[in-house]
C-alpha cells in the first residue's frame, strides 16, 4: 500500500520528469546554460566558453537545432546566447528567428564560441559555460539532469551554489521516491483519475509531432516510409505497423530539428515518444477508454522514470530501451495484463535488447525507436501468453526489480569503457569530416 505522502512524492516526480520539450534535449540545455550565462553577465557576450562532459558532446554533434536548419552545438551556444530565455526551460530557442539564425552564423564565424571536453567532469551530465564581455565574466554550470543549475557566478561572486555534497551523482536523476515495479504498478492503478489526467497532454503533443512529420520529409523519413504502398505489401496494414510509423515519425521530425514541442520523459523528448505514441496508438486501435488510456501511459512513463533512477541521466545504453519498456507494459496492460504479466513483459524486454549503444542524438534514432517499438510489442504479446525468459537464461533473475538493477548496471558501469570508445569514434570521424 502506498501511503499518501509516497503517492504525492511519485506524482511530483512525474510532474518533474514528463515536460515539454524543444529539440534534443542535449544542445537544447547547452543553450539553456548559455541563455543563464548570458542573462547573468546581463547581455549578448563577446565570448563564450563551454565546457562539457563527454555524454553532452556525444549526443549533441549529430542532431538538428530547432528552426535553424544547422546542426550541432555552436548554433545552439549562439543562439542560447542570443534569444535564448532561461525561464523557458527546455524550450528555452523556442523565439528563434531567421534573423536570430543570421546573427548566430555570424557570431559563430568571427570566432566567438569555443567548445571543449571536460575530462574531469563529476557527472555524466555536465555543462559548463563561462561567457565574457570586457573585464566582465558570468559562469553557469548543469550538472546531474537537463535543467538543473548547480553554480551560477559573475565576476566572482556566487549568485548560486547548489552542488550535491556526494559526488557521482548520476547514478540517480532523481532522489526521492525510491520506486520498485510493485510501486509504479499500483500508483498507476489506484491513483485518483483526475490526478493523471495531465499525462494526456503527452499523447497530444507526441501524435500531433508524428502527423507533422507525415506532411513533411525529415531525417531518414522513417516514419513515412512505413506508411507507403512497399510497407503495406510487406508488414500489411496494421496496428504493429500503425505503432512503428507513428513512433519513428515524431522521431524523424525532434531529431532534424523541427520547431515542434514533444512531451519528454526523464531529460529525452526520443524517450517521452517511445514511451507514449505506442500506448496511444494501441489504445486508440483498441478503442480503449479514456481511463485505461491514462493509466497506461502513467504506467509506462513512470516504468521508465523509475528504470533511469538506477541507469542515470546519460549512458552508453540507449534510451530507447528504457522507455520501449514502459509503453510495452503499458500495451501489456492495454492488452488486459495484470502486475504478472507486467514483470514479464520487462523481464522479455530486457532479455532482447539489453547492450543497445547510444552513439549520440541523431536522425537515425528514429531506427532504434522503432526496434524498441517492436520489441516492446513482441514481450507484450509473450507476457499474455504467459512466456517469459526465464531465470536461467543470460541476465534474467527470478525478482523483476533486479532484472532492472542487471539492466542498469551493465548501460550505467558495464558500458563505460563502450562509451569512451563510441566518443573517440564519433570525434575522430567529425574531425575528418566536411559536416556542418
Amino acid at each position: 500500500m502506498i501511503s499518501e505522502t509516497e503517492r504525492r512524492q511519485i506524482l511530483a516526480l512525474i510532474k518533474r520528469e514528463v515536460v515539454p520539450a524543444i529539440g534534443c534535449t542535449e544542445p537544447i540545455a547547452v543553450a539553456l546554460c548559455t541563455a543563464k550565462a548570458a542573462e547573468t553577465l546581463g547581455g549578448l557576450p563577446e565570448k563564450i566558453e563551454a565546457a562539457l562532459s563527454a555524454n553532452i558532446l556525444k549526443n549533441a554533434m549529430g542532431v538538428g537545432i530547432p528552426g535553424t536548419g544547422m546542426t550541432g552545438l555552436p548554433i545552439a551556444i549562439a543562439l542560447g546566447a542570443d534569444i535564448g530565455r532561461s525561464c523557458y526551460g527546455l524550450e528555452v530557442l523556442r523565439d528563434v528567428t531567421p534573423e536570430a539564425v543570421a546573427r548566430g552564423r555570424k557570431y559563430i564565424s568571427e570566432g566567438r564560441i569555443t567548445i571543449s571536453l571536460k575530462d574531469d567532469a563529476p557527472d555524466k551530465l555536465y555543462i559548463e559555460v563561462r561567457a565574457s564581455s570586457g573585464s566582465h565574466m558570468a559562469t553557469a554550470v548543469i550538472e546531474g539532469s537537463h535543467t538543473h543549475f548547480v553554480r551560477v557566478e559573475k565576476d566572482s561572486e556566487i549568485l548560486l551554489d547548489d552542488r550535491q555534497e556526494t559526488p557521482g551523482h548520476d547514478a540517480d536523476c532523481t532522489d526521492e521516491p525510491q520506486l520498485n515495479l510493485q510501486k509504479v504498478w499500483e500508483f498507476s492503478m489506484e491513483t485518483p483519475l483526475e490526478e493523471l489526467e495531465f499525462i494526456l497532454e503527452a499523447k497530444r503533443l507526441n501524435k500531433a509531432a508524428a502527423e507533422h512529420s507525415f506532411e513533411g520529409s525529415y531525417g531518414h523519413k522513417l516514419g513515412k516510409i512505413l506508411k507507403n504502398s512497399l510497407e503495406r505489401q510487406t508488414m500489411g496494414d496494421s496496428t504493429f505497423s500503425r505503432i512503428l510509423s507513428y513512433t519513428s515519425a515524431a522521431c524523424d521530425a525532434r531529431m532534424a530539428g523541427e520547431k515542434i514541442p514533444v512531451m519528454s520523459n526523464s531529460g529525452s523528448g526520443n524517450q517521452g515518444i517511445a514511451a507514449t505514441l505506442p500506448v496511444v496508438v494501441y489504445a486508440e486501435e483498441r478503442k480503449s477508454s479514456e481511463e485505461q488510456l491514462i493509466r497506461a501511459l502513467t504506467l509506462s512513463h513512470l516504468t521508465a522514470i523509475y528504470i533511469k533512477q538506477n541507469l542515470g541521466c546519460l549512458s552508453a545504453l540507449c534510451g530507447c530501451v528504457v522507455a520501449a519498456t514502459g509503453s510495452s507494459c503499458g500495451i501489456t496492460y492495454l492488452m488486459g495484463g495484470g502486475f504478472k504479466q507486467i514483470c514479464s513483459a520487462v523481464k522479455n524486454m530486457i532479455a532482447n535488447l539489453t547492450g543497445m549503444i547510444c552513439d549520440g542524438a541523431k536522425p537515425s534514432c528514429a531506427l532504434k525507436i522503432s526496434s524498441g517499438v517492436s520489441t516492446a510489442v513482441l514481450s507484450a504479446l509473450m507476457a499474455m501468453e504467459n512466456e517469459c525468459v526465464s531465470p536461467i537464461e543470460g541476465i534474467i533473475d527470478t525478482d523483476v526489480d533486479q532484472c532492472i538493477r542487471n539492466l542498469t548496471a551493465i548501460g550505467r558501469d558495464g558500458m563505460n569503457e563502450t562509451d569512451r570508445m563510441i566518443l573517440d569514434i564519433m570525434t575522430h570521424k567529425q574531425n575528418n569530416s566536411d559536416r556542418q
